[in-house]
């Protein structure tokens, strides 16, 4: 078959991949969180519908489809309509640029290896996080439309909380970029193939940056507005925050953003951090030379998402939510300097040991 046709074709498929794949994850976590929840509290959790309860966000999902969509009287009818449409659109749009494994020829029907993953840019980091920005603008007028108060506040919650933990989060990535030498995820997941003290330690950047790791993690969980820092929804204070005068499908899209969302902060988490589709089993690294043989590094890649995406609701079921004082005070006192100061040591390591 001529290359020319088949390549573009590939693109396509893998685009409409990725795009199920996230919204059966989001489906997944949503029975994950359930299941792990009920087993931290001693419950069963979902077992009613389908085999062990699998088939309970499929329900919920086709309720919330037969709901009636209802809207305020004073709300602006178009931005009450666009708000969970951005919100949901910059979900997928982040995960473009994230690769999750090395080269395919799909079974031999390429000539030329394929790089799994949608995009392959040489700036990806600075795209996640441009794109990843975009998506509080839904919350924002998601709250500032639906003419109520609780939404407003919830809305102002949002954009205060997106600008307190995103200098924090960029200042992390700040600091892996200066290790890689490089903006692109790609080649980020690259330089940590290998490991050191002779097969014992990968050289993931998680080692280099312990700190950096951590402020990520919470600057992350922050921008997907998660336990404990729910602050935008806030059930006890504001209702249901942002999303109180949405139901039905337009109720469904921010949990799903916010859930897509998740998983794209933990792609990038593995990537950046954990060495990506690489160096899963530090002990034994024939492991390794099978799972880069056989292409399934994509395997190692979902199974470190897996992980954080755990500890994401271990978290949430744990740890009680902040003060919206604590919040601010934790930011702008703690983490950015925290940041700042992992961002100076960085640079002068990187200074002295290549000069």
């Amino acid at each position: 078959m001529d290359q020319t046709i088949l390549r573009p074709a590939v693109v396509g498929l893998m685009i409409f991949i990725v795009f199920n794949a996230l919204i059966i994850a989001s489906a997944i976590l949503v029975y994950a969180e359930r299941k792990i929840m009920g087993f931290m509290q001693q419950r069963y959790g979902p077992y009613l519908v389908g085999p062990y309860g699998m088939m309970q966000p499929f329900a919920d999902i086709l309720k919330l489809l037969f709901k009636e969509e209802l809207r305020p009287k004073g709300a602006d009818k178009l931005l009450f309509t666009l708000a969970p449409v951005l919100a949901v659109v910059t979900a997928f749009a982040a995960f473009s640029t994230v690769p999750f494994g090395g080269e395919t020829t799909l079974f031999g029907l390429l000539q030329q290896p394929m790089k799994l993953g949608v995009a392959d840019v040489n700036v990806g980091v600075l795209v996640i996080f441009a794109v990843t920005s975009m998506g509080v603008y839904g919350i924002v007028l998601a709250g500032w439309s639906s003419n109520s108060k609780y939404a407003l506040f919830g809305g102002l919650r949002a954009s205060a909380q997106m600008i307190s933990y995103e200098l924090s989060y960029a200042t992390a990535l700040a600091a892996i970029i200066m290790l890689a030498g490089s903006m692109s995820v790609r080649e980020m997941v690259d330089a940590q193939t290998g490991y050191w003290l002779g097969g014992w330690i990968p050289k993931w950047y998680l080692f280099i940056q312990p700190v950096g790791f951590i402020i990520y993690f919470i600057a992350g969980v922050a921008e997907t507005n998660r336990a404990p820092f729910d602050f935008p929804e806030a059930e006890q204070e504001l209702v249901a925050g942002f999303n109180t005068e949405y139901s039905s499908v337009r109720f469904a899209l921010f949990p799903q953003a916010e859930y897509i969302n998740m998983v794209t902060v933990a792609a990038v988490a593995t990537n950046l951090f954990l060495g990506g589709w690489h160096g899963l089993f530090p002990f034994w690294t024939p492991v390794d030379y099978y799972i880069e043989a056989w292409n399934i590094g994509w395997l190692v890649f979902l199974a470190k998402i897996g992980g954080i995406l755990f500890f994401y609701i271990w978290m949430r079921w744990t740890v009680p939510r902040y003060r919206y004082d604590q919040l601010m005070k934790f930011g702008w006192k703690y983490l950015l300097p925290a940041s700042v100061i992992n961002l100076l040591v960085t640079a002068a390591a990187v200074l002295y040991f290549n000069a």
